[in-house]
């Protein structure tokens, strides 16, 4: 064995043991902190430290993945540092260890900082760093004694220093027949870390697989009956959905809609242990239960949300039928006091909206949802309980899980995003969108039809226009809406000869205000511009 190959062989045990104690982490958090984990709690951390523009950065990149992404990136972080710390065990007894510790360190920290904390959380990190500096230890001391019958020295055998002549002393010399006998410590340290590595594979397919309170969590939601709304939701008028192949429905499926947010594992609330209470600037603070929400008059609307960063023709939009009840309703029993212009939202992993007041008490539909698309809320999705406010980025509004409304000022209080660059009310920005043809397609010459959707939330849409080649703005179709609370689908056919087209939709909303040609990115308050296809029309 030569040095470049023993340093190998414990950069793997180095993998090895930390994958494994991150692995039984992530299990017992599994059974102990089922909403709160090593991983999620320093990837929340990190979530929170990064500054917004990488945060746009990975969401314009990555979309829906940026998750997947972090976590991934998490992954080769922690193996190439567990890696470093497998060669310095090597080399130096416990020096390996040491990094390890300060993975602990690491870990228990983000913990301690998180919204989800419990007490059963606490030692999860510790746990994890102890079995992976045990683990270390072990599989580098059977790397030493492998690599001291090869005739190396080795920190786990300080003694098996070289002689003047450059050669190990007599009493290290490998045994065996001859020079291609594979001593026995070689085999044990495979076992040993072919072992570890099976241990780890397990414990991260139980801790993926079994998730005891999620599961139980997910088993009520799907036992649980929605109770039929008070006031259900208006019929979708005749004509609403366009039927153009390449738009897509006019109401987004479940397992469809976009999903943006802070938690890098769906926090697990169950509906008997939920309750929102509502403090701060009130007469009477109020706390509602899960049952006493179901009791309530509830209402269903449609309504789409969006997100903030949504690019032009972005997809971070959707749009649902919510059940739920009116927040102002819930408002009205609190009170609140002369001066108070803000509610600050808290989601169950510690997530803050501030939402303008008088948006929650005015006549908009804003919610307190229940149900989405006659189902009970997704788990990713809020469950047991969300916000939906019509006219509002998500940032400012959308808060799942949600467990607290303070009622307070903006003079006082910040929600999440605000600190971090974005602008304080976020109202969503009227906008327009082409689905079909796709930026870069080719078509067929003669009539070509093109369609999309375009929004004006709680204001509504009046007309959809497109321009080919910057020429004059040519009326669509425009579908009627569901409601001034949801997007509207519109379509134009186009007769086209052979050649390049630069196509352009622009939306105008019922108050006659069009939507901005400009350029503008996603912060600090939405984007906006014209959405823009280039089309090669072939004969």
């Amino acid at each position: 064995m030569t040095d470049r190959q023993a340093a190998g062989w414990a950069a793997v045990a180095g993998i090895v043991a930390v994958g494994t104690g991150v692995a039984l982490g992530e299990l017992a958090a599994g059974l102990v902190s089922p909403s709160l984990s090593p991983v999620t709690a320093v990837g929340g951390a990190v979530i929170d430290a990064v500054p917004p523009g990488v945060k746009e950065w990975a969401i314009a990149l990555f979309g829906t993945a940026d998750k997947v992404a972090l976590l991934g990136g998490m992954g080769l972080l922690i193996a190439a540092l567990a890696a470093l710390s497998g060669i310095v065990e090597l080399r130096r007894r416990f020096a390996g260890v040491a990094i390890i510790a300060v993975f602990g360190a690491v870990g228990l920290v983000a913990v301690l900082g998180r919204a989800e904390l419990t007490a059963n959380a606490v030692p999860v990190p510790l746990l994890a760093a102890a079995v992976g500096m045990v683990l270390l230890r072990w599989l580098v001391g059977r790397l030493g004694e492998w690599r001291t019958d090869a005739g190396l020295p080795s920190a786990e055998t300080p003694s098996a220093a070289t002689t003047d002549a450059g050669l190990p002393p007599a009493e290290t010399q490998p045994a065996g027949p001859g020079p291609t006998a594979q001593p026995p410590s070689r085999r044990r340290f495979f076992q040993s870390l072919g072992g570890t590595a099976a241990v780890a594979v397990v414990a991260g397919l139980l801790a993926t697989t079994f998730r005891g309170a999620a599961a139980a969590v997910s088993e009520l939601r799907s036992k649980l009956a929605l109770p039929a709304p008070e006031s259900p939701a208006p019929p979708i008028p005749a004509g609403a959905e366009v039927r153009l192949d390449g738009v897509g429905p006019l109401v987004t499926p479940n397992k469809d809609f976009y999903r943006i947010d802070t938690a890098l594992r769906v926090p697990v609330v169950d509906p008997a242990q939920w309750t929102l209470k509502v403090t701060g600037l009130v007469e009477n603070e109020v706390s509602l239960d899960f049952a006493a929400l179901l009791a309530k008059p509830l209402i269903e609307r449609h309504v789409t949300i969006a997100c903030v960063s949504n690019e032009v023709g972005g997809d971070l939009i959707g749009n649902a039928r919510w059940l739920g009840w009116p927040v102002r309703e819930l408002l009205a029993l609190a009170g609140p006091k002369d001066g108070a212009d803000m509610v600050l939202s808290r989601s169950a992993d510690g997530w803050t909206a501030g939402t303008p007041l008088e948006v929650l008490t005015d006549n908009r539909d804003a919610l307190l949802a229940i149900g989405m698309n006659g189902e009970p809320l997704p788990l990713e999705h809020g469950f047991p309980v969300r916000l939906i406010v019509p006219g509002l980025y998500g940032y400012v509004s959308a808060t799942k899980w949600v467990t607290e409304l303070k009622v307070t000022r903006f003079a006082d209080d910040v929600g999440y995003w605000t600190p971090r660059g974005w602008s304080e009310r976020g109202p969503v920005k009227t906008s327009s969108r082409i689905d079909v043809p796709r930026d870069g397609r080719s078509v067929s010459a003669g009539t070509v039809a093109f369609g999309g959707v375009a929004w004006a939330q709680h204001t509504g849409i009046g007309r959809v226009e497109l321009r080919i080649n910057r020429g004059a703005w040519q009326p669509a179709e425009l579908a009627p809406g569901i409601s001034k609370d949801t997007w509207y689908q519109w379509k134009l056919a186009v007769p086209l000869s052979s050649g390049q087209y630069e196509v352009q939709v622009r939306a105008t909303d019922l108050d006659g205000v069009a939507q901005v040609e400009d350029r503008a990115p996603v912060a600090p308050s939405g984007a906006t511009g014209f959405h823009t296809v280039r089309v090669d029309v072939k004969s």
